[in-house]
């Protein structure tokens, strides 16, 4: 591990995931600094936590975080409007990951939650989601789901354009 004190890069983030990983965590890593999102990484409890932010707008796109059970990913999906039908083909263990997650508090009645809190409304074969951006898309990494986590980044960076 990183000793706390120093400023950390993407290959100390990379040297704690698993090597199965390494080369879809990097790909996604080199597109979005490419594209100009700004990387960001930070200390947490459970390791290091890397975010990238959009280059003009500042707002985050993604962290890559560590748990307990091994690397997630947490993405702000703001435009999923624009990509319903791709979300609503999402694999079974990744629609079982968003109906674990917290409800939106912005949706009871009356809203419990900030004004300026914007969570999910999604369908995903038929079954109607209403969740909290915190937690909705932040998904585990396996090799079955970095392909689909690749394309939802590709589709919400398209939302993004400035």
């Amino acid at each position: 591990m990183v000793p706390y004190s120093m400023e950390f890069k993407f290959e100390d983030f990379l040297a704690d995931i698993s090597q199965e990983y390494r080369n879809g965590v990097t790909q996604i890593h080199e597109e979005l600094t490419t594209d100009k999102y700004k990387m960001k990484i930070e200390k947490k409890a459970s390791g290091l936590l890397v975010s990238y932010s959009h280059p003009k707008t500042k707002r985050s796109l993604l962290n890559w975080v560590f748990r307990k059970s091994g690397l997630h990913i947490r993405i702000y999906a703001e435009g999923h409007a624009n990509y319903a039908d791709f979300i609503s083909t999402l694999p079974n263990d990744m629609e079982a990951s968003i109906a674990k997650s917290s409800q939106c508090k912005q949706f009871f009645n009356p809203p419990q939650c900030s004004p300026k809190c914007r969570g999910y409304d999604i369908s995903i074969r038929g079954n109607k989601y209403q969740k909290c951006r915190y937690d909705c898309f932040l998904m585990q990494i396996t090799q079955e789901n970095l392909p689909i986590i690749t394309e939802l980044i590709r589709l919400e960076k398209e939302t993004r354009v400035v």
